[in-house]
């Protein structure tokens, strides 16, 4: 079976398609990347500021994804209905520093290692609790946003 390009509207065999490729995505690539890099800082700021004790309740990860779900919401509002944004800015602040500011993957690691037998329910709570609050952070940075952007500002 032969092998499909990652993206079958691009043929990297041609230059000129190769070219192309480069030329519109090496600028996303590079927003992600620097804004990945800032907010990988932001979270670690938060980190050693809300150091978790071993079989203690990780707050600095349960805020740091609840806090990075919110302004998810709150962007998607002013990206897709308030501002006319340049193409960069949804990459840059989203995937970017947001994607590198929330940790999902940390989330995963510290619930599994709560998973000992006088932390279960800590490790429960847990994974339940960001899981509802992250939800809900989105869902209100959303809602909230929406209000306080004027009707007569918001780009349809």
């Amino acid at each position: 079976m032969p092998e499909e390009p990652l993206d079958p509207d691009v043929d990297l065999r041609d230059p000129v398609q190769e070219r192309e490729l480069v030329r519109h995505h090496a600028s996303v690539l590079g927003v992600i990347a620097l804004g990945g890099g800032l907010g990988a800082l932001a979270r670690y700021g938060l980190a050693q500021a809300l150091p978790a004790g071993t079989g203690g309740f990780p707050w600095a990860t349960f805020w740091t994804n609840v806090a990075g779900c919110f302004l998810i919401g709150v962007l998607m509002v002013l990206v897709t209905e308030a501002w006319s944004a340049h193409r960069l800015v949804r990459p840059f602040l989203g995937v970017g520093i947001l994607g590198g500011f929330t940790t999902f993957s940390t989330y995963a690691v510290e619930a599994r290692n709560l998973l000992q037998p006088d932390t279960v329910p800590l490790a429960f709570g847990y994974l339940g609790g960001t899981l509802a609050a992250a939800l809900l952070a989105v869902m209100l940075g959303h809602a909230i946003t929406r209000k306080l952007v004027p009707a007569e500002v918001a780009v349809r």
